[in-house]
C-alpha cells in the first residue's frame, strides 16, 4: 500500500488520525507492506515518524523522484493520498485511490469510481481500505473503472490530427 500525505490542512489532528488508520491497517493486515514517502516538512515528518516508524512492514522513505514514484504506484495494491496529481495518475495504472481529504478538486475520479473521498477520519479510512483489501469484487470494481482522465493516447491523437491537417 502506498500512502502520501502532505497537505497543510492535514497538519495536526487530521494527520494523526490518518497515521492511526495506517497503523490499524498495518496491524490488521500484517502481510501487507506500507510505503510512505515522508514529506520533509517538520509538521509531517515528526508526526509520521513518531506514530509509524516502529511497525513491521512499514517503510518510511525519503521523497522520491517522479519515475520512482510511478514505479511505487504501479507496484502498489491500493493508494491512500491527499495528492490531486496521484488521484489522476493512479487510475491509469488500475490502482484504486482513497482520498485523504474532505473534498477533492478531482470529482471526475469519484464519479467514475476510481477514487473514494474518505477524509481523515480513522474509522472511515480503515473501513473502506479493509473492504478493498478483503473483498476482491469491491477492489476489482474500482481497479477496472474507466479512467476519466483519459486513456494515455492523447499524443497519438494530436499527431494524427496534425498530420491530417498539415501532412
Amino acid at each position: 500500500m502506498l500512502v502520501t500525505t502532505h497537505r497543510r490542512e492535514s497538519f495536526g489532528d487530521p494527520l494523526r488520525s490518518i497515521c492511526a488508520a495506517v497503523r490499524d491497517l498495518a496491524t490488521r493486515f500484517p502481510d501487507l507492506q506500507f510505503v510512505l514517502p515522508v514529506h520533509p516538512n517538520p509538521h509531517v515528518k515528526e508526526t509520521v515518524e513518531s506514530l509509524l516508524s516502529d511497525l513491521p512492514g512499514m517503510f518510511l522513505i525519503e521523497p522520491v523522484d517522479y519515475v520512482e514514484f510511478v514505479h511505487l504506484m504501479a507496484r502498489s495494491y491500493l493508494i491512500l493520498t491527499d495528492s490531486g496529481g496521484v488521484q489522476e495518475e493512479a487510475p491509469s495504472l488500475g490502482k484504486p485511490v482513497l482520498v485523504l481529504r474532505e473534498v477533492t478538486e478531482r470529482p471526475e475520479g469519484v464519479a467514475a469510481g476510481t477514487a473514494v473521498v474518505v477524509g481523515t477520519d480513522c474509522a472511515r479510512i480503515v473501513s473502506i481500505a479493509s473492504e478493498l483489501i478483503s473483498r476482491k469484487d469491491a477492489y476489482q470494481r474500482m481497479a477496472s473503472a474507466v479512467n476519466p482522465y483519459g486513456d494515455g493516447r492523447a499524443s497519438e491523437r494530436i499527431v494524427d490530427a496534425l498530420n491530417a491537417r498539415f501532412g
